[in-house]
């Protein structure tokens, strides 16, 4: 039970399409997440709307990496669709990466556990840390830190785990996009012990350079459209082919067409990925 006699939701992990996606609410997902960061306990987190989902179904190697993280909520209405569909799990709301971050800055704001960032570029972050320090006037940032574009140098994931460690930070946000975002908090998970996020689009919102899109929109399903409209030449091959192959997909997997066997949790080393 959650506060005020709230029942709260947290099943475990549910094969969608062969991808393991936790059937879990909010405030279950932020508990796990802060106790971890808590402990100090590595605790690799992301969360996967209809596209993540898809770069797990057409990389069997990322498949792995994905079924290996501990928390993968369902970030998309269409994923919290699929767990109450297939695995009748009675989830009411999806478990939305850009909300989860607030959720998590809340409490880690609360229990004075700094954060690092890390990801996206200097412009952004230079709005999103005083976007965030003024929701949060407790949160302490440990350190900030933009991507590189560029792939990982021999040793340099070690050096960027030194400074993350040597930062006191207790949790980590990545915003690299995805799938580069999953890979890069996959392989820095044994390096590091606190929890990674892989938070997607979240830094630009909170930044204030994304719109979320109205209420009515995310409850039917029908996000994508808006984001579609909003950075057509990039997204457009995401949400016009991916959709009817999810969807395609879900149906084969409903009526037991198609097995959808999850690969097994993958542990070896990832080498070549983007920082």
């Amino acid at each position: 039970m959650g506060t005020g006699g709230q029942v709260v939701i947290s099943q475990g992990k549910k094969n969608v399409l062969g991808v393991l996606v936790d059937a879990i609410d909010y405030e279950a997902a932020t508990a796990q997440i802060i106790e971890a960061a808590r402990e100090r306990r590595p605790y690799a987190v992301t969360a996967l709307a209809v596209h993540g989902v898809m770069t797990g179904v057409q990389d069997r190697a990322h498949n792995a990496r994905l079924n290996s993280f501990d928390l993968v909520t369902p970030d998309g209405q269409p994923v919290r669709g699929a767990l109450n569909l297939l695995h009748h799990a009675g989830l009411t709301d999806r478990v939305y990466g850009p909300e989860l971050t607030l959720r998590v800055l809340r409490r880690a704001a609360a229990e004075g556990l700094p954060v690092y960032l890390y990801g996206s570029t200097e412009p952004t972050l230079e709005k999103l840390v005083p976007a965030l320090e003024g929701m949060f006037p407790a949160l302490k940032i440990a350190g900030v830190e933009a991507s590189k574009f560029r792939g990982v140098q021999p040793g340099e994931d070690a050096e960027i785990a030194d400074r993350i460690k040597a930062s006191g930070a207790r949790v980590v946000l990545v915003g690299l996009g995805c799938p580069r975002q999953e890979i890069f908090t996959y392989a820095m998970r044994p390096l590091l012990d606190m929890p990674l996020l892989a938070v997607g689009a979240a830094f630009d919102y909170h930044a204030g350079l994304l719109r979320n899109p109205p209420e009515w929109m995310q409850k039917y399903s029908l996000e994508w459209l808006w984001r579609l409209g909003l950075e057509p030449k990039r997204l457009w091959r995401r949400y016009i082919l991916l959709n009817p192959a999810y969807v395609s997909r879900l149906a084969a997997q409903r009526l037991g067409l198609w097995k959808a066997t999850p690969p097994a949790p993958a542990t070896e080393a990832v080498t070549g990925f983007a920082v």
